[in-house]
């Protein structure tokens, strides 16, 4: 006997209320349907319609069954469609977001080079130093830097990044190097306000969590002004490390209180929970994610 038919079979006779009404919607004859329930009956051991001459009921064994029966022809259906989309080239609209710097140094060189291999893909970007609700903002993927709080997203880890204090060589020069956290209260800081940081930074002390409250010689939610200010010497300033990679490269910028950094920041590729990923999200998630584990972020 094939179990998956006789699953279908029972499902569309309860569905459509006849045995006669389930041989029509599965173009076969009724004593097909007859023979096949019975002896899907006979193999479980139980019976599964109570039938007359007119209607039938499902047994409660019978409803049991049926909703274990719709779960795996569901799940059966699935997996088919996510191969049949796996075999298709990606096209259509992909809406991809992430926060301003991070979108324009590192997810629009791959969406790019992905829309290179895919001609029939458009992009639209939509880079905000904010967190952008996928779902409700109809973006496909999204890139986020931080801990993640809707359960309803997929997220792949692509790596960490720091969250550290910086300074010009020239500012560290004229005005000397912090040692402590507290010593940050004799110094001038520029606060960057992206991504709702607060008037006073996070740092720990052995196993402490300690807050410090900053003098803000400037405040900025722009974060290329934010760093030209910490560069111009007029103070230190928090920053992920990724924002102060190419600046540090070139001994623009130097980190300072290293050891009372907090934990690293997760930055995750994420996208929506669905049983059906397009080949345009599956596909670009994948490179996305095997680009960025590639970078140094930190």
């Amino acid at each position: 006997m094939d179990k998956f038919l006789a699953m279908n079979t029972f499902v569309r006779i309860v569905e459509k209320g006849s045995l006669t009404a389930a041989a029509g919607a599965l173009e076969t004859s009724l004593p097909s349907v007859v023979r096949t329930l019975a002896a899907l009956e006979r193999d479980l051991g139980v019976r599964l319609l109570n039938r007359t001459t007119r209607r039938i009921h499902l047994t409660d064994d019978g409803a049991q069954y049926l909703e274990r029966c719709r779960a795996i022809l569901s799940a059966m259906q699935d997996a088919e469609a996510a191969l049949t989309s796996r075999r298709s080239d990606p096209h259509g609209r992909l809406a991809v977001t992430a926060s301003v710097m991070f979108g324009r140094r590192y997810v629009a060189p791959i969406v790019n080079d992905f829309l290179r291999r895919y001609p029939q893909v458009s992009a639209d970007l939509l880079f905000l130093d904010r967190i952008v609700n996928l779902v409700e903002e109809g973006m496909d993927v999204g890139v986020r830097i931080g801990h993640l709080a809707d359960s309803t997203l997929i997220a792949v880890p692509v790596g960490k990044v720091r969250r550290g204090v910086f300074a010009s060589p020239e500012y560290l020069k004229r005005h000397g190097t912090p040692h402590t956290p507290a010593d940050l209260r004799a110094h001038a800081c520029v606060r960057h306000t992206g991504f709702g940081l607060r008037g006073d930074w996070q740092f720990r002390v052995g196993r402490r969590s300690v807050t410090v409250p900053i003098n803000a010689a400037v405040s900025c939610n722009d974060i290329d002004s934010s760093l030209q200010a910490c560069l111009s010497g007029v103070g230190v300033g928090m920053f992920l490390s990724y924002q102060t990679a190419p600046y540090r490269e070139a001994k623009k910028l130097k980190y300072v209180l290293e050891e009372f950094e907090t934990e690293p920041v997760p930055v995750q590729v994420v996208y929506p929970q669905t049983r059906l990923v397009s080949s345009k999200v599956r596909a670009f998630v994948d490179q996305c994610v095997s680009t960025l584990r590639q970078v140094p972020l930190d």
